[in-house]
């Protein structure tokens, strides 16, 4: 969240600025010294989501300002800390936009209940309909990262949707290099190290922009900096994601930690990438056991099997019967296009879009994404076949 105090008293503004930090070190907190009439200064980009006001002033019209106030912004949460709880006080404040009343000076005790009480309410009310999908490999090699960017710019490609892609191969990441030349200006571990200052301007500058509604946050350019990422910066992360995007897609490579595991968790549905191989039938078996000791359900987990061949030994149904789960997707072997697209760093669907695996990537996201197939335009000869015939005089 991000957070503003207000107080007169500038020993009690660093007292309420500690306690703030030290519940949540993701949070931005700012300050302002002064009465409340200080907060029409605030800028757009510096209006919080939650303003603390420290014993406001009915003498210096502390709560006419703050009535004005949450007039021109009723989503700012505004909480009073005051010495007296009197009845006309409290009935005042409540009309001023007030949506707590804590006691002054306020302990922890009182103030973090409030607090995650406002995040709630916040996370409830800007929540959108963003899925996460996380992209893992069964084993080595599997293709998963191709899928996942292509997959990414393929959701994007109607135009409808926000996409946003991140790299959470941390040590050996390279995603962005799929579906660009450019070099990241900015990486997750940046973003992890900054995470007071996440807000949605500073994640979408943080990415690399493929197309005006797909971003990639890259994966660290050091593996050095594989540590600065912790489960609770991939939590701040993707909750935020979620509101700013309708698809956010995890390229989670092999390693299972607990970034990853974190990253797992939050994911609406985990696709395991493996090919018909014998090494991978039993490295996804392998998987598939983790992700039901996680207690993950059938339903979130969607095998895809990429590079399929429908004349190899090893068939669907035997993979089925092995895994005792469905295969959710295939992808067609189409090593030709999909060798030039990460050669060239382009879209395969940019690239080759009649190609049998960029025709695939377009039917697996309409289908996550409920869009139709577009209507292919019939030629003159088809239509002039579908003139119905003039009955003669």
């Amino acid at each position: 969240m991000k957070i503003t105090v207000i107080s007169r008293d500038e020993r009690q503004l660093a007292e309420l600025m500690r306690l703030l930090r030290a519940r949540s070190p993701s949070d931005e907190i700012n300050h302002l010294a002064g009465p409340v009439a200080r907060v029409t200064a605030l800028t757009d980009e510096q209006m919080p989501d939650v303003l603390i006001i420290d014993r406001p002033l009915a003498a210096d019209d502390d709560l006419d300002h703050l009535e004005r106030f949450s007039a021109q912004h009723p989503n700012i949460a505004c909480v009073a800390l005051c010495t007296e709880q009197d009845p006309p006080f409290l009935l005042q404040a409540m009309r001023a936009g007030v949506r707590e009343v804590l006691p002054a000076p306020v302990a922890s005790g009182a103030l973090y209940p409030a607090m995650e009480r406002i995040a709630d309410k916040l996370e409830r009310r800007g929540h959108a309909n963003g899925k996460v999908l996380a992209f893992i490999s069964c084993k080595g090699g599997s293709g998963a990262t191709f899928l996942a960017t292509n997959l990414g710019y393929a959701l994007a490609a109607s135009g409808k949707q926000k996409v946003a892609l991140i790299d959470m191969n941390l040590q050996f990441g390279d995603a962005s290099l799929f579906v660009s030349d450019h070099k990241p200006l900015a990486t997750l571990s940046d973003v992890a190290q900054q995470i007071h200052r996440l807000d949605p301007s500073f994640l979408t500058s943080s990415m690399l922009s493929i197309t005006p509604n797909y971003g990639v946050l890259a994966a660290p350019s050091d593996p050095a900096h594989a540590n600065d990422v912790k489960p609770d910066h991939i939590d701040a992360i993707l909750k935020l994601a979620r509101r700013q995007y309708d698809f956010v897609v995890l390229d989670v490579g092999r390693s299972l930690d607990a970034v990853s595991i974190r990253a797992l968790d939050h994911a609406d549905l985990i696709f395991p990438i493996l090919q018909t191989t014998l090494p991978y039938i039993r490295d996804s078996k392998r998987l598939l056991n983790v992700f039901r000791s996680l207690e993950y359900g059938r339903d979130k987990v969607q095998l895809i099997v990429n590079r399929h061949d429908k004349h190899s030994e090893i068939r669907l149904k035997d993979l089925e019967s092995a895994f005792e789960a469905d295969i959710g997707f295939t992808i067609p072997n189409n090593y030709d296009a999909a060798a030039a697209s990460v050669n060239q760093g382009v879209p395969v669907l940019q690239l080759s879009p009649q190609a049998p695996i960029s025709q695939a990537l377009a039917a697996l996201a309409r289908q996550l994404s409920g869009e139709r197939a577009p209507t292919q335009q019939r030629g003159w000869l088809e239509r002039l076949r579908a003139r119905p015939a003039r009955s003669t005089p």
